[in-house]
């Protein structure tokens, strides 16, 4: 692996991942293959989106169809058909969404399986043994993804048994590497809460232990979004210039926008494909849902200034019928048109960062955001 900044635009960034599968270019967002898929797309539509990397999740692989079998027929990018680079999430996050079946130890985690009840344990060492097997390209340490709010003594303890966890997950995965051999690069997780000096501390101890690249998690769990702000102005500027810096789970338009301005290069979110999928769409004039009656009648197009196919062919009346009908064809076309504007959102940024007129184009683009986008054009 290999990270070169090309240009930056006061602390914005843009630059290239390079993996053994592909150059990924930075800023860059991550669509979510939870269970090996993208929903509602192929991985070539993918491809003609721009998507250069995808996220797949451990927890819900690991459970199904298992880490084995995938393995067993060849690693997750042959089983998914998928060319490119695969970063996979440690199973942290999931497993603090099941609070009420899991339980927590030094070892790591035992919970009850939301499928069907059985007994499971992840454990850092678990944790990369699934990820390896899944064949992934970037492999995140096993974490615990801090609750919020919670007492500042619980918060600390939190952050430094991701920390243990973190380093027992350093050594699994070269052991990993030394036994199997490959090209899979490891990235830390800064923990601690919405407390600035915490997160800096998880910073520093991640850095004495080494990662490949750096990424926050524990946001987006209920927080607002002036200390989701506060918690990337605290860290962002204090993380490695030379490691790519990755943002986990956060992903409303302004959220990328306001996090790339502060320097970070990675994203990943559900919410532009499970929005979709509710026909909440994304647009240059703002957000448009198209169930309302508004669209009932309009042969508009969904986004005027959008070339994807969806709105290149099809109108606001048709998607409008699709969505009231829950047909499936709806869903793949919302779901392209949601995903089409994430990227493009990325492209025009890496764009606007190397012209070096970053803080002005997203003055625009906060302003499409805020209109409301349901008149018909």
């Amino acid at each position: 692996m290999s990270f070169h900044v090309d240009a930056t635009d006061g602390a914005a960034r843009s630059g290239r991942l390079v993996l053994a599968r592909g150059t990924i270019e930075t800023p860059a967002f991550m669509p979510v293959g939870t269970y090996g898929t993208v929903k509602a797309m192929a991985p070539q539509e993918l491809v003609a989106l721009g998507a250069q990397i995808v996220l797949g999740n451990t927890f819900h692989l690991m459970l199904r169809p298992g880490a084995g079998l995938v393995r067993e027929l060849g690693g997750l990018h042959r089983f998914m058909n998928w060319q490119g680079p695969i970063l996979t999430d440690s199973g942290g996050f999931q497993v603090w969404s099941l609070a009420e079946l899991r339980r927590v130890s030094e070892e790591g985690v035992r919970f009850r399986s939301p499928r069907d009840g059985s007994p499971v344990e992840l454990t850092p060492e678990i944790s990369m043994r699934v990820q390896h097997d899944l064949g992934s390209d970037i492999v995140m340490v096993f974490d615990e993804c801090t609750p919020h709010p919670a007492p500042a003594a619980d918060v600390r303890a939190s952050m430094e048994l991701s920390l243990r966890w973190a380093a027992r997950s350093r050594r699994a995965h070269d052991a990993l590497l030394a036994e199997r051999g490959g090209d899979a690069r490891l990235f830390g997780i800064v923990q601690g809460g919405m407390d600035a000096a915490l997160r800096r501390e998880s910073l520093a101890g991640l850095e004495a232990t080494g990662f490949d690249g750096y990424a926050i998690g524990g946001l987006s769990v209920g927080e607002s979004e002036t200390e989701r702000l506060a918690v990337l102005d605290a860290v962002v500027g204090h993380m490695p210039a030379d490691r790519p810096r990755y943002l986990m789970g956060v992903g409303r338009p302004e959220d990328l926008v306001a996090a790339v301005l502060r320097g970070v290069d990675m994203f990943d979110c559900v919410l532009p494909t499970r929005n979709a999928r509710n026909g909440h769409l994304f647009t240059s004039r703002g957000v448009v849902r198209i169930r309302n009656a508004v669209h009932r009648r309009s042969d508009a197009p969904l986004d005027p200034d959008c070339a994807c196919e969806t709105c290149r062919h099809y109108s606001r009346a048709y998607l409008h019928h699709l969505t009231r009908c829950n047909e499936i064809l709806g869903h793949r076309l919302l779901t392209l048109h949601n995903l089409a504007y994430y990227l493009g959102l990325m492209r025009d940024m890496r764009a606007a960062i190397r012209e070096r007129r970053l803080v002005a184009w997203a003055q625009a683009c906060m302003e499409g955001l805020t209109r409301g986008g349901e008149p018909v054009p």
